[in-house]
């Protein structure tokens, strides 16, 4: 039964994966067409032609390998200096089919002469803007959304102000984790005797309604005395006992510790909704977590080389689309959870990977989607500053000349996807 549960959570996932590159070229073309660029092609995949068919002038398909996607859009790229205006070379959104395409002198699409304006390169600059930032949005808008179904819509777990545990003995957070020694000094929660589903309601006279403000009176009380109001049962009961003084994690900061006052007890985690506020702080701290996990993608894949060929793992490090596909998998049986949180733990990761998707094609170099941006605002920066300066129109910014880094880019990214890809099959990240 494990091994059929597992496989729907990759099925799943893929599934989800597939919709979501398809969603990301529509980005691209939908604006695209509104502009009136010319689409030759719409394809959800890369190598052989799985399916496909043509309505109008544009091919819609399906290829071997579910790895990504592409819109070929004509004319991204403008001709060669004296080149005849009518000879366009092919090329498209997609991450790997460009960086296969020959130099721009070896390929051109013939165009007529009714197509010379429905050229990429020819529209205005803010046009190709939101052509090419339209797929990376449209990732963003799926994260977003992902995101306010599993917190809005099924909730998170919230620490509340009913009692899980009481801790046996009162250490630091620098030995955490450590038995309890004889030596070690009792819990103030312990000597108020407070058991585990007791309910606090009070501190110091005080009306306790969450864990979050608990946590900041008790931290702010240092070694007073305190008295805690609690219900037992449904009886209220009180309780009076001086809190100890204990370093503990900074709020602001959990790398530095600070002397503060300490209870002892430990919150029963429940399912609660959340907010638009609350998406947004867990999208902020996604975005932040994302683009420090870019930052430092090169040496991260340093340490996937090496696990690939025998070292540990590191379970927070990076990993392919099949890396990914066995962690759904992992997600719907590990731990024995409800169907609820396996919808939960599989739209999590979704909404990660779109994420993730975003921001890594926003980085301002071919192949990327990032690339052709930077492209269309330096023509803007240039012809502005030209119109101001009352200088001839320096035309359109020939991206073309940046091929040579989209194929140093390209190898690059092809070189880490099949490191990744080995290192998820010889040694894979596990969530068990």
């Amino acid at each position: 039964m494990n091994a059929l549960i597992y496989t729907l959570g990759v099925v799943v996932f893929v599934i989800g994966v597939v919709l979501s590159i398809a969603l990301h070229e529509l980005g691209h073309m939908y604006p695209a067409k509104k502009f009136g660029i010319k689409v030759t092609q719409f394809f959800v995949g890369f190598g052989n032609t799985v399916w496909s068919t043509k309505r109008g002038e544009t091919e819609y398909g399906f290829k071997a390998i579910p790895l990504g996607g592409y819109v070929k859009l004509v004319g991204m790229l403008p001709p060669a200096k004296n080149a005849d205006p009518h000879e366009v070379r092919k090329t498209n959104t997609g991450l790997f089919t460009q960086l296969i395409s020959d130099a721009r002198n070896a390929e051109y699409e013939h165009v007529d002469d009714k197509d010379l304006d429905r050229l990429f390169y020819r529209k205005p600059w803010w046009q190709k803007l939101i052509v090419m930032a339209g797929g990376p949005m449209v990732n963003i808008v799926i994260a977003v959304f992902l995101f306010a179904v599993v917190f809005m819509g099924f909730g998170a777990l919230t620490p509340t102000t009913t009692v899980q545990a009481v801790s046996d003995c009162a250490i630091s957070d620098a030995e955490a984790g450590r038995t309890c020694q004889p030596t070690d000094p009792q819990t103030p929660a312990s000597k108020a005797g407070l058991e585990a589903g007791d309910r606090i309601t009070g501190f110091n006279g005080r009306q306790i309604d969450d864990w979050d403000e608990l946590s900041q009176v008790i931290r702010a009380n240092g070694s007073r005395e305190a008295r805690i109001d609690f219900e037992r049962d449904g009886r209220p009961m009180s309780a009076t006992v001086a809190t100890s003084v204990l370093a503990r994690a900074d709020l602001d900061d959990p790398t530095r510790t600070v002397e503060v006052g300490f209870l002892g007890v430990q919150p029963r985690e429940q399912m609660q909704r959340q907010g638009p506020v609350y998406v947004a702080q867990v999208m902020g701290d996604y975005v932040e977590g994302t683009a420090k996990a870019i930052w430092h993608l090169p040496e991260r894949m340093v340490d996937v080389t090496k696990a690939a060929f025998g070292a540990d793992r590191d379970p927070e490090g990076p990993i392919s689309v099949v890396g990914a596909s066995r962690v759904a998998g992992e997600s719907f049986t590990v731990d024995d959870p409800t169907w609820t949180e396996r919808a939960q733990r599989v739209l999590v990761l979704l909404a990660g990977l779109n994420l993730f998707l975003a921001m890594f094609n926003f980085i301002p170099l071919l192949p990327l989607d990032g690339g052709h941006i930077a492209g269309a605002l330096w023509e803007a920066v240039r012809r502005g500053f030209a119109k101001l300066r009352g200088a001839p129109d320096p035309g359109y910014v020939d991206v073309a000349k940046m091929l040579p880094v989209a194929y140093a880019m390209g190898a690059l990214l092809m070189l880490m996807s099949v490191i990744l890809i080995y290192a998820d099959i010889v040694n894979p990240v596990s969530l068990s």
